[in-house]
């Protein structure tokens, strides 16, 4: 449902995607054992998606950790990528805006060559 939604929402726009960037993100992961109650709520990490404008897409970026028990951090995900690094580049190169401090106090972001300037 989220790709094609995310498919209509794209070919909507048409040409003027370029000047727009989408980014999905959830609060919260998904567990990769089992929590207390028998369910996968409420891990550690997850996924972001990019679209849009200046994204440099076309693969996955990021390290994967691997699902093995010992990669895991307590059953969950192990985190690999903070998501404040990604906001933080689109932020700076996609709205020209450098005061990241600002934003993410006390913070440094490491950019991930996720999204161009232009």
């Amino acid at each position: 449902e989220l790709g094609d939604t995310l498919g209509a929402f794209h070919a909507d726009l048409g040409d003027k995607m370029k000047r727009v960037l989408v980014v999905t993100m959830s609060e919260f992961g998904r567990r990769v054992e089992e929590n207390g109650s028998g369910g996968t709520d409420h891990g550690h990490a997850n996924a972001m998606f990019l679209l849009g404008g200046g994204v440099v897409g076309g693969k996955v970026h990021g390290t994967w950790p691997g699902l093995a028990k010992e990669n895991l951090d307590n059953g969950d995900l192990a985190l690999s990528t903070d998501y404040r690094d990604v906001l933080s580049e689109i932020i700076s190169k996609r709205l020209g805006n450098a005061n990241l401090a600002d934003i993410f106090p006390n913070y440094t972001a490491k950019f991930r060559s996720v999204v161009n300037k232009d």
